[in-house]
């Protein structure tokens, strides 16, 4: 896999996309603070409509990429986020960019980004062999994770070297690079010759609902995932509320509390590569979800704003990122490897859609639960509520995957390999 050229342009070329993507989470709503002024009902509705895509489109763009070469889409994507960017500084410059003209642009920008998450997902598939998923979403995920940590830092310190309509232009360069690598794939790839009609975009979109929905594995990975992701937002909403007022952090120890999920994600990914084919997929995936969301009960019991305090919660943040990252780069193997390759768009599209489309909702029970109860009382709600996620799995057919991924159609493998768990 590592000698595929296409493999190392496809990784190169996501790498880039993710610090592009990353960056941005900073410097746009930096950038309508500081530039235009906007106030917090202003800054909210920027950030939302750079969410609402995923719950908008991710399944119509499952079907499109499930048509298209998933190169073509990723490259288009990139020169539309490369565009989109570049044009906020240049409104800047003529005095045309307001509030109104920056949603516009967020919001085309998360459209594409869309298109790009479901083509890289599914392009990795049809790239390398089904047993090299692992290894190829370890590599992924893990450019994902280092994204995580130096894109909001790379932001954030070119806002505050340059301008911030200047610093924007950092995420353009991002998404140009990524452009011209995946360009440059040659791997062809099988695709239906024939241009479906749009009347038939119902009934495909029909198809992937159905093949989750009747698969006892997928639907598995898509409800522990639609339940992890509902918590997850209920936590972190009473969570950044928890580290300023109740244990009076500031906001320099905020971000290294924070940024330690990024470390801990990048040791999660080189773990994925080796443990889950020495293991079995079904005891790391249940075993590593109890505890990364096991450690988060204990943030309810840190106190005070000692330099130990910081520490351990770095500590928490840190093993939750690399257990957290173990399960998603398993998981993400093991649905690829059950979906037939004509499925790919559409299952990546239908679980993003049924696990991320209840985030919304999950930020308003936080939000909802700290207006009610204290913080801590809150915090422990939600922590004991993510737990229902490593439950739920370990009574699905994904705790009874062996050391082999699983075969399409969810048969689990036969013999010595498929024992483990």
């Amino acid at each position: 896999m590592w000698r595929d050229p296409d493999f190392r342009r496809l990784w190169a070329g996501q790498t880039a996309s993710q610090f592009g993507a990353q960056a941005g989470q900073v410097t746009l709503p930096l950038l309508a603070v500081v530039a235009l002024n906007a106030d917090s009902t202003q800054l909210g509705a920027l950030r939302a409509v750079q969410q609402i895509p995923i719950l908008l489109f991710s399944l119509v763009v499952g079907v499109w990429v499930d048509r298209w070469r998933s190169r073509n889409v990723m490259v288009l994507a990139d020169f539309g986020r490369a565009v989109a960017l570049a044009a906020i500084p240049i409104a800047f410059l003529l005095g045309v960019l307001g509030i109104p003209v920056l949603l516009v642009l967020a919001f085309l920008v998360g459209v594409l980004t869309v298109f790009f998450d479901v083509a890289y997902q599914a392009a990795l598939v049809r790239l390398v062999k089904r047993d090299q998923l692992v290894q190829g979403n370890s590599a992924l995920e893990g450019s994902r994770s280092a994204a995580q940590i130096g894109g909001p830092a790379l932001g954030g310190a070119l806002v505050s070297l340059l301008t911030a309509p200047v610093a924007v232009v950092a995420g353009a360069f991002f998404f140009g690079v990524s452009c011209l690598s995946i360009r440059r794939i040659r791997h062809r790839e099988s695709v239906p010759r024939t241009v479906e009609r749009p009347a038939r975009m119902g009934r495909q979109i029909a198809e992937g609902l159905r093949l989750v929905a009747g698969d006892p594995s997928l639907r598995a990975v898509g409800l522990a995932s639609a339940l992890f992701h509902f918590f997850f937002a209920a936590l972190m909403t009473v969570y950044l509320l928890f580290l300023p007022r109740t244990l009076h952090l500031s906001g320099t120890a905020v971000g290294l509390v924070l940024a330690a999920m990024g470390p801990g994600a990048l040791v999660g990914s080189v773990l994925a590569a080796r443990l889950p084919r020495r293991l079995g997929h079904g005891v790391v995936l249940v075993s590593s979800a109890v505890l990364a969301d096991g450690v988060m009960l204990c943030v309810p019991a840190v106190r005070g704003s000692t330099a130990l305090t910081i520490a351990s919660l770095m500590a928490v943040n840190f093993l939750f990122g690399a257990f957290g990252q173990l399960v998603d780069v398993t998981v993400m193997a093991v649905r690829q490897s059950i979906t037939p390759l004509p499925m790919q768009g559409r299952v990546v599209a239908t679980i993003n859609f049924v696990g991320m489309g209840l985030t919304p909702l999950g930020s308003l029970l936080g939000g909802f639960l700290a207006g009610r109860w204290d913080l801590r009382t809150s915090l422990l709600l939600t922590a004991v509520g993510m737990a229902l996620s490593p439950l739920f799995m370990a009574f699905s057919p994904l705790a009874r995957l062996g050391r082999e991924l699983p075969a399409p159609g969810g048969a689990l493998p036969r013999g010595r390999s498929g024992d483990t768990a």
